[in-house]
């Protein structure tokens, strides 16, 4: 593609600047454009992702079609189906009537499904399907309805670690990305900074009646340098804060450092319902909170167990073995039976000042093979601290409670009794 109808495209969309990167995912766009391919547009958040669907419309022969623009990740886990697919009335609560979904509005056209690594597992499988047949069914419906639509997906997840993680389908990933669109990050732009800098600032005076403000050439070194995790929507936001804070129309280094937040780095997206690498520690569901409480407390009473114990073997080591006690005058009592652990409250001893020793005394002598009675404690076991132990006993408790009638239980535990079902046959409880 010709320099000039690159350039021509940027005017047309608003895109400003001139790196090869930048320039290497237009003409990209332009050419797979004519076709009905699938593209991702991969990058990191704020790149300026949702030019790029646009680009491939108008230059479709979809381009008087629809153009739909869908945020997967801003849909609840419980309606994405339904706002794709529609439903039927009657197929949930709230479902009052027929309601179409985004790919049959854009029959004939093209949808963008923006963050579309967000979308969850049977959504997924879903999507394949119209995918590979073009073919859907409605929330509620056992009809299979036809759309003709071109699907321009994007995302800033690192897909090949959701593949291996379980989070995203394989083999979903390889029909979206038929036609793969890289966009460079910002801080791969360093000459296009100034140039996005100078727009906004432009743009702002304009929107608030105000002159622009202008960069010193130690403020461009400063702007250049950064690593700008947040790409354009970061640029955007700080120009447009200087432009209303400032009196000064001319931004020095100085005064940019204040705008500029501590660079961190981490560049990763937020991502919900993922367990952290390393010693962190993730919840998917309020379940596996609890069940890391019950973990920690587990933990916690055999360290304690672990720790009277020891204490109980360091004071049954201490016990005088025959003789008298030097230190303390007591009465020994003769031909009386001893016993080293007592079931009862503990027996507080007294000091006994100008005490007569009481005759034919005998002392009591323990000999070698009694010391283990000394020591009678209960041997310390490491429990099995795993979760599937948790809440394999937590479903067998459950099942002891209710005389083994499986409904009731499933409605202790709060599962389903499908649920209950399986793990009964998994952990072998039948």
């Amino acid at each position: 593609m010709v320099k000039s109808e690159i350039q021509n495209v940027k005017l047309r969309f608003g895109i400003i600047g001139n790196t090869d990167g930048l320039n290497r995912a237009i003409d990209i766009a332009m050419q797979v454009a004519p076709t009905d391919l699938s593209v991702l547009v991969t990058g990191e958040s704020g790149v300026g992702k949702e030019s790029f669907p646009q680009i491939i419309h108008q230059f479709s022969r979809r381009k008087h079609g629809p153009y739909i623009a869908v945020n997967c990740g801003a849909i609840p886990e419980g309606t994405i189906d339904s706002e794709l697919f529609g439903h039927e009335k009657g197929a949930f609560t709230g479902a009052i009537s027929d309601r179409n979904g985004y790919f049959a509005e854009a029959n004939g056209g093209t949808i963008f499904l923006d963050e579309v690594g967000e979308l969850p597992l049977s959504t997924q499988a879903r999507l394949l399907r119209v995918l590979e047949s073009g073919e859907y069914i409605k929330v509620g419906s056992s009809k299979v309805q036809k759309t003709d639509v071109r699907i321009v997906a994007a995302t800033n997840v690192d897909f090949t670690e959701a593949i291996a993680n379980g989070r995203f389908r394989e083999d979903l990933y390889y029909r979206l990305n038929t036609v793969p669109i890289k966009v460079p990050p910002l801080r791969e732009r360093p000459n296009d900074i100034a140039l996005l800098f100078r727009k906004f600032a432009s743009d702002f005076a304009e929107k608030y009646r105000m002159p622009a403000i202008q960069l010193t050439e130690d403020a461009k070194q400063v702007l250049t340098a950064y690593s700008w995790p947040g790409n354009i929507r970061q640029l955007k936001n700080i120009t447009e804060q200087i432009s209303i804070i400032e009196t000064n129309r001319d931004i020095t280094a100085d005064i940019l450092r204040n705008y500029l937040p501590a660079q961190t780095e981490s560049r990763l997206p937020a991502l919900f319902g993922v367990k952290p690498q390393g010693n962190g520690k993730g919840f998917e569901s309020e379940r596996e909170i609890l069940y890391q409480v019950l973990f920690d407390m587990r933990r916690d009473v055999t360290e304690l167990k672990k720790l009277v114990h020891d204490i109980m073997a360091e004071r049954g080591s201490s016990v005088p073995v025959g003789g008298r006690p030097s230190d303390t005058d007591l009465h020994y009592i003769p031909n009386t039976s001893v016993s080293l652990v007592s079931d009862t409250q503990p027996v507080v001893m007294h000091t006994v000042s100008n005490v007569t020793p009481v005759a034919n005394v005998n002392p009591v002598k323990i000999s070698s093979g009694d010391v283990s009675e000394v020591q009678d404690t209960e041997e310390y076991i490491e429990e099995n601290l795993s979760l599937d132990d948790v809440e394999k006993e937590m479903i067998r408790k459950a099942l002891e409670r209710h005389h083994g009638k499986r409904k009731n239980a499933a409605n202790d535990l709060k599962i389903s009794e499908r649920t209950l079902y399986r793990k009964i046959k998994e952990y072998g409880l039948d």
